[in-house]
């Protein structure tokens, strides 16, 4: 396992449009295995692939009972209502802001072994979930931004 840099911001890696992944091989495993240590080191609440340089549809999110989950190609099946949390990301450095997301989200998606399965999410999970798949579809929470509000941190 390896800490791998995270992308910043200014990178246009960021901003391209991930893959599916079509076989889970060794490759993939280490790629899970560098951003679960990547994700350690930070303190963070998800990471996606782009953030460490890789345009594949993988992402870690840590559940509200602060577990870690894994998931290759994830797709939202199913979201409603809405909430607004204040966000940062591990890409945007100083910057915090408040957005509008779902209070509840549904993301359908394969473990490291290949397994299909379902997980739901509120309150932070959910924040999280979409937070983290909008960087597979190029998307920065900073576009999201509620009225222009940024928040630095010092």
């Amino acid at each position: 396992m390896a800490i791998r840099i995270i992308r910043t911001e200014d990178d246009p890696i960021l901003r391209k449009i991930s893959r599916p992944v079509k076989n889970i091989n060794n490759s993939i495993k280490t790629l899970l295995d560098d951003m679960k240590e990547t994700l350690e080191s930070r303190n963070g609440l998800g990471i996606a692939a782009p953030q460490v340089g890789v345009l594949k549809r993988v992402i870690l999110v840590i559940d509200n009972d602060d577990n870690l989950i894994e998931i290759i190609n994830p797709e939202i099946i199913e979201s409603s209502g809405t909430q607004r949390n204040t966000e940062g990301c591990l890409s945007v450095r100083n910057i915090r802001g408040e957005v509008d997301r779902p209070e509840f989200i549904k993301v359908k998606g394969l473990d490291r072994n290949g397994n299909e399965f379902i997980i739901e999410g509120d309150k932070r999970l959910a924040t999280v979930l979409s937070h983290e798949t909008d960087h597979l579809e190029g998307i920065l929470f900073t576009d999201k931004i509620v009225c222009g509000e940024y928040e630095n941190e010092e």
